[in-house]
């Protein structure tokens, strides 16, 4: 019977890393999620059969742990708008650290209270050091990805009155972040000498929990798709740790695998950022730092002089940004490249940076929910050679991401990769204002001769052009 259980957890090894390469195409992404999900519905099942083997299954716990977190999840899925798919993603980074968490106390929990059970030697270090490391990363996960979500709404409802989520970290705060992980890896080392006493365990509990927020307090909006795919990292790492306590194979490779993917798409964030790691998590940036006031002003276009531009336009490009995301006109911009390539016989491409929106990926989801085709969705690096080419560049609530500045070696942006839209020889700019974007540069884009802006909400500018097109 024990063989069916190893034979069990090899199949979900298997089946998540099949999952997770699925999961490297748009395309095939789909695919992957299922089986990454039946991967985890076997590992689960496989677990529930060596309890029963052992004696330790309680169904009546077990079913309701499965019932009511399929009910949560479920509803949680079913209800959140595509423009909250950020917050949701920090919140399950931070359910993920919780649960690992709580499994290695419980764990832990047992050796203290069951007498005579307390392992020695080498068992006794390895299981306090992963108990150690695992309540260090997933209480500190849980805080930050809290934090993180809170940011990612911009704030908080107490009473009927809107908080805002406050970006705020002095130079202090760095060397306390320092100063807490090295009390962690103390009381670590003390517990190991006495892994009954109680009180180390709790106390790297709360230090955890403190330095989940002094990690994300500083970090702004800009930043924010780098600490969503560190913190999913940070998730994996816990559930491995948690896997070395309790003897999980299955835990140990999942975990695994989370926490390296999520390390590698951490590392290709920070690239399109041109920043480092330890830039994002020990300097402010984005939402914390002074603004440019503006002193420029640009006058507006409508819909339908656009739409007589576009009129004959061999190739388009579609740059989408947090504001088609905010406005959610995902589905009106599907219809627009529909329309001019229907009408028009014009090229339709969509140019997709990196840390565009709120989360790695989230331009990508959008327009897939809106059956956008894969093959239009290119990446910056493949498309940007192409913006030369293009007669109408259309940046729908983009702006770091298409600003000039990043190329000038000076300022927040600095060195960031951006897409050239500045290169098309028409660039039309849906917005609603010429307001600065997270890093608080203003965009000599706006004010280009060659550039027209449609001011206004993204969905209803974006109706008018639509509207103004099958007039023509």
């Amino acid at each position: 019977m024990e063989d069916w259980v190893a034979l069990g957890y090899l199949l979900s090894a298997a089946l998540f890393i099949f999952g997770l390469k699925k999961l490297g195409h748009p395309r095939t992404a789909p695919f992957g999620n299922q089986l990454g999900a039946l991967g985890m519905l076997v590992a689960v099942l496989t677990t529930i059969f060596s309890m029963q083997l052992a004696g330790d299954a309680e169904w009546v716990l077990i079913g309701a742990g499965i019932v009511l977190g399929s009910l949560i999840g479920y509803i949680m899925a079913v209800r959140v708008q595509m423009t909250g798919m950020p917050e949701l993603v920090a919140l399950f980074n931070g359910f993920g650290g919780a649960a690992s968490a709580l499994v290695a106390l419980s764990e832990i929990q047992k050796y203290i209270n069951d007498s005579g059970t307390v392992p020695a030697g080498l068992e006794l270090t390895v299981t306090m050091v992963a108990a150690g490391l695992s309540a260090l990363v997933g209480w500190m996960t849980l805080t930050g990805s809290l934090l993180a979500m809170y940011k990612l709404k911009g704030g908080v409802s107490v009473f009927g009155k809107w908080i805002k989520t406050p970006t705020w970290g002095p130079s202090w705060l760095n060397p306390v972040k320092v100063l807490l992980v090295i009390a962690v890896a103390v009381l670590i080392y003390l517990s190991i000498d006495d892994p009954t006493n109680t009180t180390y365990l709790w106390s790297i509990i709360g230090i955890s929990c403190l330095l989940g927020i002094v990690l994300v307090l500083p970090i702004g909006g800009a930043d924010m798709p780098v600490v969503v795919s560190l913190l999913n990292s940070l998730s994996g790492i816990a559930a491995a740790f948690t896997g070395f306590i309790i003897g999980n194979s299955a835990l140990i490779i999942a975990g695994s695998l989370v926490g390296a993917s999520g390390l590698i798409l951490t590392f290709i964030m920070c690239k399109a950022m041109n920043r480092t790691l330890p830039d994002v998590l020990f300097k402010s940036f984005g939402g914390s730092g002074e603004k440019e006031s503006l002193t420029r002003t640009k006058v507006g276009s409508d819909p339908d002089e656009v739409a007589m531009m576009i009129d004959g336009a061999q190739k388009v490009i579609i740059v989408p940004g947090y504001g088609m995301a905010v406005s959610q006109c995902q589905h009106q911009v599907k219809e627009f490249a529909d329309l001019i390539s229907e009408k028009f016989d014009t090229e339709v491409k969509y140019a997709i940076h990196p840390v565009a929106g709120r989360m790695p990926g989230h331009m990508n989801v959008l327009l897939a929910e809106a059956n956008v085709p894969y093959e239009q969705l290119i990446e910056m690096d493949e498309i940007n050679s192409e913006f030369p080419e293009c007669d109408v560049a259309i940046v729908i609530g983009a702006n770091d991401t298409t600003n000039p500045a990043a190329r000038s070696g000076e300022g927040p942006l600095a060195g960031m990769p951006i897409i050239d839209a500045d290169a098309a020889r028409t660039v039309v700019i849906i917005k609603r204002s010429l307001s600065v974007g997270y890093a608080g540069v203003d965009n000599d884009l706006f004010y280009m001769d060659k550039t027209m802006m449609l001011f206004g909400d993204g969905k209803a500018m974006m109706t008018g052009l639509n509207n103004a097109i099958k007039e023509i």
